[in-house]
């Protein structure tokens, strides 16, 4: 993984890193607080050869003291030196016990030595390194005495007396938080990077690339709205929504160019990935830009583009293909653009044939004739083969992924599907994106005083769909939606394009 990967597992697990640096900080200062306080006094001595003579016995003597030293150092938690300190000062422990909590020291190539003592009182701690001190002084002077009389040859010496320390020197409160929050960050960025690996769900863009080299040809954020009004035209015409189908358009035209496919599949691998909506958007979207689009409801187990758009369904692609009407007599038209819708039709027993049919194809074939682009909503892929099978009958494939509900390994068995088949997948659309964060598609346009955009071409078709509510519905063409019912005035089918 490159930084970029980091970066993004960061945006996407940042709760999770931040809670798990709180928790250790909230560890490192809970331990600081149930940690009995300890003080430690510390008193230093100086150990001296009493002869006198030459620099040279004078540098033997020092050589010798300092070798001395390191025994002195040892003697400190001996029984010896603690047990008196025990007696003196009344205490209530062993001197292996207080061992524990006495320690000498001595830096190199000096003769002094360092005696720390540490207790949960700072009075009795100064008070036990002091008299630490003093024993080992007398202990000292009673070990060196020589036999024969005289006094010891070394003298030792308190040079810095124990002082009560005025704070404890455990716990270190400072120390505690800094590592417990070194210890939540990095159990935060772990458990990110584990979390990471082992989901399996499409988030965004970088998922895709990871998993196919088919274009992403836009990307459309959730909207928590769509559901109740999910077509391009009851939205505002510049909100994100509308640009993004608005781009897709504009970026499936150019994907088109070398294909120059007039018809298009729109499926998806799971039910619910909202391919209905975005297909039926980018026939609106398509038509808005001044083509003669037909969109077909090929959806023939759960069809939903007449229940978006208030049409009969009754009669449509089903009707079509058994003969028992003509196409032409069975498209409605929608809008004031020139769209035409072909609804489903009755639900048959037998889709997957009837999608793979002669019949299908030939339809296909008539209806290229008239209209610039076709729009077929399919079923998805992985429930059922019927968009594997129609999609050898188009031009292109557009498979669309719904955000955080579809896994990678679906995805992937989806297109190794349509490759089996040798349809030609025109690329990818990402819906239900989150509107901010790492895995938000986003996409900026230019504009000049030179050219026209195209989506001031938009806003132009989006001015013109305004439509006007009335009690009752007048005509067939009668359009229903929870706002109420609609109508459109009557327009003629297109011309042959042929």
């Amino acid at each position: 993984m490159d930084l970029r990967d980091y970066l993004r597992i960061f945006s996407r697990n940042w709760l999770l890193i931040v809670g798990c640096t709180l928790v250790g900080l909230l560890f490192g200062g809970g331990y600081s607080i149930a940690t009995k306080p300890t003080y430690a006094a510390e008193t230093q001595l100086f150990v001296a050869i009493q002869n006198s003579g030459s620099v040279q016995e004078l540098q033997q003597g020092n050589t010798f003291s300092q070798a001395r030293v390191q025994s002195y150092v040892k003697a400190v938690n001996s029984p010896i030196v603690l047990q008196p300190v025990i007696d003196s000062l009344g205490l209530e422990v062993t001197a292996d016990e207080l061992a524990k909590s006495v320690k000498g020291t001595t830096d190199v190539n000096t003769v002094l030595i360092n005696i720390e003592a540490s207790d949960s009182s700072a009075v009795r701690s100064a008070a036990i390194a002091q008299g630490v001190a003093n024993s080992l002084i007398e202990a000292i002077e009673r070990i060196e005495k020589p036999k024969n009389g005289g006094s010891s040859p070394f003298n030792v010496s308190v040079i810095k007396p124990a002082v009560a320390p005025s704070s404890p020197s455990s716990p270190n409160t400072r120390l505690n938080l800094i590592l417990g929050l070194m210890l939540g960050l990095g159990t935060g960025f772990a458990s990110a990077i584990v979390r990471t690996r082992l989901d399996n769900k499409v988030r965004g863009e970088a998922d895709i690339r990871h998993i196919t080299d088919a274009p992403v040809l836009g990307g459309i954020a959730f909207d928590g709205d769509a559901t109740r009004t999910p077509l391009l035209t009851q939205t505002p015409a510049q909100s994100p929504r509308a640009e993004s189908f608005r781009q897709l358009r504009t970026n499936l035209q150019f994907a088109n160019v070398a294909k120059g496919a007039k018809t298009v599949l729109v499926t998806s691998s799971v039910p619910g990935e909202g391919k209905s909506t975005t297909a039926t958007n980018l026939a609106i979207a398509l038509a808005q830009a001044g083509q003669a689009v037909c969109l077909v409801d090929a959806d023939l187990r759960r069809p939903m583009v007449s229940e978006y758009l208030g049409l009969d369904r009754n009669a449509g692609l089903t009707t079509a293909l058994i003969g028992q009407a003509d196409v032409r007599e069975l498209l409605q038209p929608w809008g004031d653009d020139e769209l035409f819708v072909l609804a489903s039709g009755q639900i048959p027993p037998n889709p997957s044939e009837l999608l793979g049919s002669m019949a299908m194809q030939q339809l296909l074939e008539d209806l290229e004739q008239v209209f610039d682009t076709i729009i077929i909503d399919a079923p998805p892929l992985l429930p059922v083969t019927d968009a594997a099978v129609l999609s050898q009958h188009v031009g292109g494939v557009i498979v669309v992924v719904g955000s955080q509900k579809l896994r990678h390994q679906e995805l992937e068995r989806s297109l190794s599907a349509l490759e089996m088949v040798g349809s030609h997948i025109l690329g990818i659309v990402l819906n239900r994106l989150p509107a901010k964060g790492p895995d938000a598609y986003s996409y900026s346009y230019y504009r000049n005083d030179n050219h026209e955009s195209l989506e001031k071409i938009d806003v132009r078709h989006s001015a013109l769909n305004v439509w006007q509510p009335e009690s009752a519905p007048t005509s067939n063409n009668a359009v229903g939606t929870q706002e109420g019912r609609w109508t459109r005035p009557a327009k003629k089918f297109p011309a042959n394009r042929s």
